[in-house]
């Protein structure tokens, strides 16, 4: 059973840190392409920071560059968000993807196509 189990989320203050994790069953995460969305209340789900299988192409999102950082740990099976100076517009729930393909779109945002699976979402609330 493919399966993606998120972990990681919760409140933190305006400027904290948040480190999500990922960790992938059933599967090879080797294979694929990983990515992390958001969706805000009301907003569409957006695809903020993707990486190839290689891990040698990422994307990151123009509302998050330079301090969220994606990264994958193969050995593991599992897939992190590390997420810096958190904003309260970066309050949402994050899901993590793995794809056959990803590219590129407007503002750097990513979007992945022949999706193997998603992960369940965890909150992330940014307030005072």
């Amino acid at each position: 059973q493919v399966q993606l189990v998120e972990s990681g989320g919760g409140l933190v203050q305006p400027g904290g840190s948040l480190r999500l994790s990922c960790t992938g069953s059933g599967f090879s995460l080797e294979d694929y392409e990983i990515g992390w969305f958001r969706q805000a209340p009301g907003k569409e789900r957006e695809g903020i920071s993707c990486m190839s299988g290689s891990g040698t192409t990422t994307t990151s999102a123009d509302a998050v560059k330079g301090r969220f950082a994606i990264s994958r740990d193969n050995a593991k099976n599992t897939v992190y968000l590390q997420m810096n100076s958190l904003k309260p517009e970066d309050t949402a729930v994050y899901y993590c993807v793995v794809a056959g393909h990803f590219r590129r779109t407007s503002q750097d945002f990513c979007v992945m196509s022949f999706i193997r699976a998603w992960g369940q979402g965890v909150q992330v609330t940014v307030s005072s």
